[in-house]
């Protein structure tokens, strides 16, 4: 019997890492997750743990050593671990390049000394900015806020390792990744866990600004596929956009998720429109988005108990969650 090739999966009990995970085992991998569970969806992993294909290690990626046992014999590794949000990071900015950056070094140190086929780096969007849409990946980089700064410089770190030591790696750009088991706690920023918890608690939706503001949302089993179509090319040292290349409106989804809606103010260092151009991924890759707007959201309303203890937030709340995020960023500073 073929032995089955080794994945290691960092982050993989969050949002998008877990369902990488069950990709990775629907495609024949052992997978190893490395994970501190400040976050995530345990009860996920647990499932797939009894059919004997998966393993996971509650810890820090900082304290990651290249020689540790997690590494050995795996040929990938999808390095989704790390701290997100804005106002945190504005608030905790060493933290967060601590953990985005110099635990992404660990994990690059990790890589090399296993010599594995590729890892593929979970970098954002954020580092472009308020650019010019539709977004193309040789896009000046601005960084309005210290989240975004550690998650491009993890990626500078990432094709360091590739032009210094030969390491093979892609890095994908995600715009805005949504679907089921995103993320239903800690702090305010994710619009679908706010509206879903809205809609369960019969509140009015929060739209930022006037709503016309508009995402490049894709679905999560999309993203997954993309980083393992970059896992699988012989292409090494790439940067890609990763979206549907179909901005939606705020408005749209309200009108999809039906309820009543109340306005807060629209935030600095926030674009009017995400948009990826996806050429590059689709041309390289062959990789396609496949989920529609429209049966995403539907698939996140059917799930949508999954929110029922995640935080309910109002305009008061709100503002006083972002009050460091006007003081930092607000007219005149981005």
């Amino acid at each position: 019997m073929m032995e089955r090739p080794i994945a290691i999966v960092t982050g993989g009990a969050g949002f998008i890492g877990s369902h990488m995970v069950d990709l990775l085992l629907e495609h024949g991998f052992t997978v190893r997750v490395v994970d501190n569970f400040k976050g995530g969806h345990v009860a996920n992993l647990v499932q797939h743990e009894n059919n004997g294909s998966l393993s996971v290690e509650d810890r820090d990626i900082r304290s990651l050593k290249a020689t540790d046992a997690v590494f050995e014999g795996a040929s990938l590794i999808f390095h989704f671990a790390g701290i997100g949000d804005i106002v945190p990071s504005i608030e905790q900015p060493a933290e967060y390049m601590d953990v985005n950056v110099q635990g992404t070094i660990r994990v690059l140190e990790g890589a090399r000394q296993a010599g594995v086929r590729k890892l593929v780096y979970a970098a954002s969007s954020s580092c472009y900015g308020l650019s010019e849409v539709p977004t193309r990946e040789n896009h000046p980089l601005a960084p309005q806020y210290p989240y975004a700064l550690s998650k491009y410089q993890g990626e500078q770190a990432v094709l360091h390792w590739h032009q210094v030591y030969g390491l093979p790696v892609n890095s994908i750009r995600i715009f805005n990744a949504y679907g089921t088991r995103v993320r239903t706690t800690g702090a305010y920023g994710a619009v679908f866990g706010v509206f879903l918890k809205q809609k369960l608690a019969g509140k009015p939706f929060t739209v930022v600004g006037d709503g016309t503001q508009t995402r490049d949302f894709l679905y999560v089993t999309d993203v997954a596929h993309a980083f393992l179509a970059a896992a699988k090319t012989g292409l090494s040292g790439e940067v890609y956009n990763l979206g549907a290349g179909n901005p939606q409106a705020v408005n749209r989804l309200v009108e999809l998720l039906d309820g009543p809606v109340t306005y807060v103010p629209k935030r600095p260092g926030e674009p009017n429109c995400t948009w990826a151009d996806i050429t590059k991924i689709q041309g390289d890759l062959g990789w396609e988005p496949v989920v529609s707007f429209e049966t995403g959201v539907a698939l996140m309303l059917a799930d949508i108990e999954r929110w029922r203890d995640a935080p309910l937030w109002d305009p008061a709340s709100i503002a006083r969650a972002t009050e460091t995020w006007f003081a930092y960023l607000g007219e005149g500073k981005c």
